[in-house]
């Protein structure tokens, strides 16, 4: 898996992390933390139409809100220039503009806080000699990504400024949501393997582990789906569960030319698509389940497959239930965040079920310069 540390980098049984790795991990766990509380934001944001109400990309002077009337009225002004104002919000007034503001601004300083908790805790165990061995590459990546996410953010955002578009568009969204998903899942593995950089898992979980990186990948996709979803608002239609409009399949799933749009922007296969892909999801996540408790001891690595089969079983629950109640806020936002903690368990799962090594070789004490 990515972002595995290599032998040379380990202590000396490699099966626990040095008094300095574990302190890395632990700031890379509490970053990861920040992350998630980010994507249940910008649930939120989107969930509300709330993202379009700051039409600056302003990364310094932007991290104060508004300190004066004539900079509300001035912000405001520039709101009601665009499609959003004029064809959702004409005439809601300024108390209206500060509601959506206020959960835009809070989602662009929660991302500014994450890069401050990111480079000033890298810096802080750089300058200390404290970074493990191997492990400064990765950490820079990590470090690049985000200023990435925070560019991706606003080319997301300014595509809601374009003429007749209300809100941003669907692939920038999935683009947005699957960063953010690539740094939260970086952040917690490369975290789990300094905690615990050798593998001990036995070779009969390896049918296991299969069945969670399936699992896994379901997941993934899934979430993406859930993206297009969230994009072309493809929840406010069809609220019945499991069928859609009484069939399994309604008419028309492959109604737009070119064939293969209809998996972005045909309402009906949006939706279908996302459905299946967390049933399967479901499916394998369940089978882990089953076949942790036919070959793998009472222990950790069971436990932690457990943990995953209860939280897909969760997030399903919310999603049918987000669904029929035609995505309240709550509900959304929910259902967003539990994602998260899905990916996070599905991920837990994986590196406890890292096969042993067959030989390991001498490791010496990871270096802390």
């Amino acid at each position: 898996m990515p972002f595995d540390l290599r032998p040379q980098t380990l202590p000396d049984d490699g099966t626990q992390a040095a008094p300095h790795a574990r302190a890395v991990a632990y700031w890379l766990l509490a970053v990861a933390g920040l992350v998630w509380a980010m994507v249940a934001i910008g649930g939120a944001t989107r969930l509300t139409g709330s993202g379009l109400s700051i039409m600056e990309w302003a990364p310094l002077s932007g991290t104060l809100p508004p300190m004066s009337e004539a900079e509300w009225q001035r912000l405001y002004d520039l709101y009601r220039t665009i499609p959003q104002y004029a064809l959702l919000n004409a005439g809601f007034g300024m108390e209206g503009f500060k509601e959506i503001f206020w959960l835009e601004w809070l989602h662009r300083f929660w991302g500014r806080l994450i890069g401050l908790a990111y480079a000033g805790g890298l810096a802080w165990f750089w300058l200390r000699g404290r970074i493990p061995a191997g492990s400064k590459p990765r950490l820079l990546g990590l470090l690049a990504l985000g200023g990435l996410q925070g560019a991706v953010g606003w080319y997301m955002v300014a595509s809601g400024f374009e003429a007749d578009r209300t809100a941003v568009a669907p692939y920038r969204l999935v683009i947005h949501l699957g960063l953010a998903l690539l740094i939260f899942s970086a952040l917690v593995w490369t975290a789990l393997g300094l905690l615990r950089p050798v593998g001990t898992a036995a070779p009969e979980a390896r049918p296991v582990r299969r069945m969670v990186k399936v699992a896994v990948w379901a997941l993934v996709a899934a979430m993406l789906a859930g993206g297009f979803v969230a994009g072309t608002r493809a929840g406010f239609s069809f609220n019945t569960f499991p069928l859609m409009d009484g069939q399994w399949l309604p008419d028309g799933y492959l109604m737009m030319d070119p064939w293969w749009t209809n998996f972005t922007t045909n309402i009906l296969a949006v939706q279908f698509n996302h459905r299946l892909l967390a049933t399967v999801a479901a499916v394998m996540a369940l089978g882990a389940v089953w076949a942790a408790r036919r070959r793998l001891p009472a222990g950790p690595a069971r436990h932690a497959v457990y943990a995953l089969g209860a939280t897909v079983a969760l997030q399903y629950a919310l999603g049918v239930a987000t669904l029929v109640h035609v995505v309240p806020v709550s509900l959304g936002t929910l259902h967003q965040a539990t994602a998260v903690l899905v990916l996070a368990a599905a991920l837990v799962a994986l590196h406890r079920l890292r096969a042993a090594p067959l030989h390991p070789a001498p490791l010496r004490p990871a270096s802390t310069k």
